[in-house]
């Protein structure tokens, strides 16, 4: 039985309490106020009331942490050196169309000496009632269940997930020599329009592996220890490792990492 930490506790409070929100207005799409923040990239009023909600849960039992809030932007805490990272709704396209397959995600990241960390990470996926959480050298979990990155060895057997280029995007012409690299090696390339649902399906076994540019922390923070936490490898495309900052990523099992890190290299390399 996994053993949750007081601080694992809080998070999965206030994700579950703004998920019966969401599920509610889930069901009311059609009638959701709806507004751009630019091409192809929409706010609801259940992505703003949702976000409210795990501000003040989190807020309640940790008032001196400070907060990196998607639609709020980032609020500094007594604390100073732990942050809420949140994207209270990942997937608000998918959310939009009455599709199910949208996120919470929260990450604590803590200040370093040499940058920040994160210490705990937790993405709901309220549709399903699946919660992944992990936090710093305990192990990542689904529900109550240990989770592991996949065992395939082999790129023809595997799932690859990624992120497509949306309108007002520049860099489609790369993004389409290295889905065309992967289509002639792996088995399937998924787009399901949630990166954080990538990243934690990536801890579970479910994905080989994902890559996307162009993310924010928020999309990536939580999966990014849960990936690591499950034995799996983030890096940036290319090789560096500031996935966090950067917002580009490229994560998988340390067999097929490398190999799938080659074959997006050759690919830039033929558009270069």
């Amino acid at each position: 039985m996994a053993i949750k930490s007081a601080l694992i506790n809080v998070m999965e409070r206030a994700a579950r309490k703004a998920a019966r929100g969401l599920l509610r207005d889930l069901g009311e799409v059609g009638q959701l106020q709806v507004s751009e923040k630019g091409p192809a990239n929409f706010v609801s009023a259940a992505d703003v009331r949702a976000e409210k909600t795990i501000r003040a849960e989190l807020a309640k039992a940790r008032p001196d942490f400070g907060f990196l809030l998607e639609e709020g932007g980032e609020i500094p805490g007594k604390d100073g050196e732990h942050r809420f990272v949140v994207d209270p709704l990942d997937g608000t396209t998918n959310f939009l169309h009455g599709i199910p397959h949208f996120a919470i995600s929260i990450a604590v990241e803590r200040k370093t000496a040499q940058g920040s960390e994160i210490i705990a990470a937790l993405i709901l996926d309220p549709a399903r009632d699946e919660m992944f959480w992990a936090e710093k050298g305990q192990g990542a979990f689904l529900n109550e269940h240990r989770m592991r990155v996949s065992s395939r060895k082999r790129l023809a057997e595997s799932m690859v997930s990624t992120g497509i280029p949306t309108q007002g995007r520049s860099n489609h012409i790369i993004f389409l020599a290295r889905l065309g690299k992967l289509m002639e090696n792996v088995a399937s390339v998924h787009r399901a329009g949630a990166a954080a649902l990538d990243l934690a399906w990536v801890a579970a076994g479910r994905y080989d592996g994902f890559f996307e540019i162009g993310l924010f922390r928020w999309d990536v923070a939580a999966g990014i220890l849960l990936i690591r936490e499950a034995g799996g490898f983030v890096t940036e495309i290319g090789g560096g490792n500031d996935p966090l900052g950067s917002g580009s990523i490229l994560a998988s099992n340390p067999t097929l990492h490398p190999i799938l890190s080659g074959l997006i290299a050759e690919a830039d390399a033929s558009v270069a």
